[in-house]
């Protein structure tokens, strides 16, 4: 049963499809169900196949059209896959978030086993990487006028102490993503980064969820309040529509005016809080 009259909806998406990876929770679920209403063909990725059906299922009672895929990122050959059957089923891609990732052990470097460094590289950049590759495949061949989005992060920017291989995934995904926009931008292809800050997400709350720990970023966003997955998916779904047409190779900051101030004061105020 349908549950949103599309003409609720500006349908600005219609016959067009986007790929989400990291679609079954937080903002990946949130824009999902947005495109969806937006008339978008959507394709939800990740690794956890009953929380992508639950997502796939909302969208078609809303009277949508979802295909959920499990995919682990970090396998070529799946995300080769997870590419190929998305054109299988709905013909053309058109737009894609890549939006998958892991914080991993919040610890410092000293501290940090080569492993798990490596897994968060592999999920954080590696995973993006081997998206854009096939997406931008897919696009160039089909000739549209495409546009992708990956999920950075306002620690490639600033800093945080225990974040080390987090941001360096991040700053490495800021710096490839400018370097394709310059491969593709004459082809009509656009590729930017979304930075957000810090979102009420699963990951996010596993690793900073009582409110002792939220207390210095609330006092240091001059907002004052945590970002919620909508306000990510808001902004992305402006980035992969044409009102963003003449925007490409940006990394755009979505953090409510934490970094406004500089980081130095919030970090003070974070050892005290945790000393």
């Amino acid at each position: 049963m349908t549950t949103h009259s599309p003409a609720l909806f500006p349908q600005r998406f219609a016959g067009r499809t986007v790929l989400i990876t990291g679609a079954g929770t937080g903002m990946g679920k949130a824009a999902a169900l947005r495109f969806g209403r937006e008339g978008a063909n959507v394709v939800l990725a990740g690794r956890r196949a009953a929380e992508l059906d639950a997502v796939a299922a909302t969208i078609e009672n809303d009277g949508g059209r979802a295909l959920a895929i499990p995919t682990d990122v970090t396998d070529a050959d799946a995300v080769r896959r997870l590419v190929e059957r998305s054109v299988a089923t709905f013909g053309t891609l058109h737009m894609a978030w890549n939006n998958a990732g892991m914080l991993g052990a919040l610890q410092p470097i000293v501290d940090m086993e080569p492993e798990d460094f490596d897994a968060v590289m592999a999920t954080n950049f590696r995973g993006a990487a081997l998206c854009v590759k096939y997406e931008l495949r897919a696009m160039l061949a089909a000739g549209v006028a495409g546009a992708i989005v990956n999920t950075s992060s306002w620690t490639a920017q600033g800093a945080m102490p225990g974040t080390s291989a987090y941001a360096a995934s991040k700053g490495a995904l800021d710096a490839m993503m400018r370097a394709v926009a310059m491969e593709v931008g004459s082809r009509n292809i656009r590729v930017n980064n979304v930075s957000p800050g810090v979102i009420a997400t699963p990951m996010s709350e596993a690793a900073l969820g009582d409110e002792r720990a939220m207390r210095p970023f609330l006092s240091h966003t001059p907002l004052r309040r945590i970002g919620q997955p909508e306000d990510i998916a808001d902004v992305v779904l402006w980035l992969l529509s044409d009102n963003a047409r003449f925007v490409t190779g940006q990394s755009l900051l979505v953090d409510g005016g934490f970094t406004l101030g500089g980081l130095r004061p919030w970090l003070n105020e974070l050892v005290a809080e945790h000393a």
